[in-house]
């Protein structure tokens, strides 16, 4: 499974990037691809529009709106906050594989 993710809280410092790390260990750990775009005070680099075309699935651990969020309309989407990421990445990616398998 292919997994786009954002991650962002208020600053966009430390727990913005603990997020993006405990989502991308979970992920891998799981065997699937993903790739996480971090927002905060430090600007963000976006996922490429290719990398977006080609995803099963959208993961969004944010505290704060997600910027340009239209980018993933088409994918189903799993929402979560910053410190459930933290906590239980596994199980935030649990419920993208379910989506995923209930879309069919």
């Amino acid at each position: 499974m292919k997994i786009v993710a954002v991650t962002s809280c208020p600053t966009g410092i430390a727990h913005t990037y603990m997020a993006a790390e405990a989502l991308e260990r979970a992920a891998k750990k799981a065997g699937h691809e993903i790739v996480v775009e971090t927002q905060g005070a430090g600007g963000r680099k976006a996922i490429p529009a290719d990398i977006l075309a080609a995803a099963d699935v959208a993961i969004f651990a944010a505290d704060i709106p997600v910027r340009e969020r239209e980018r993933f309309a088409h994918l189903p989407t799993v929402e979560a906050q910053v410190k459930s990421a933290i906590k239980d990445a596994a199980k935030i990616i649990a419920e993208a594989e379910a989506l995923v398998s209930a879309k069919g």
